[in-house]
């Protein structure tokens, strides 16, 4: 199974685009920072995240304040120039 829900802020987002289908896309960048338990151990882990939401989510992402955090829903795909992964995010929970 190929799913992913992050806790993380909304750091930047582009102008909405269309893809060659017709459908809204927005590409985002997303930050979390927290800590996790690994073999029983806590651990500080942050990163940021590129993030790509097509389709109907579009709508509520756009509503989403910069700076601000959400729990984002959806799957890791490879990036279409081969360099690393992608979210697609399909749901976010404020």
């Amino acid at each position: 199974m190929n799913r992913l829900v992050l806790t993380a802020t909304l750091v930047q987002r582009s102008a909405l685009r269309f893809t060659p289908a017709g459908l809204p896309a927005l590409d985002l960048q997303l930050a979390h920072a927290g800590t996790v338990s690994e073999d029983d151990q806590p651990r500080k882990v942050s990163l940021e995240m590129r993030a790509v939401a097509i389709g109907a989510i579009t709508q509520a992402l756009a509503a989403l304040a910069l700076g601000e955090a959400a729990d984002f829903v959806g799957f890791v795909a490879g990036a279409r120039n081969g360099r690393g992964v992608v979210f697609h995010v399909t749901a976010v929970e404020r």
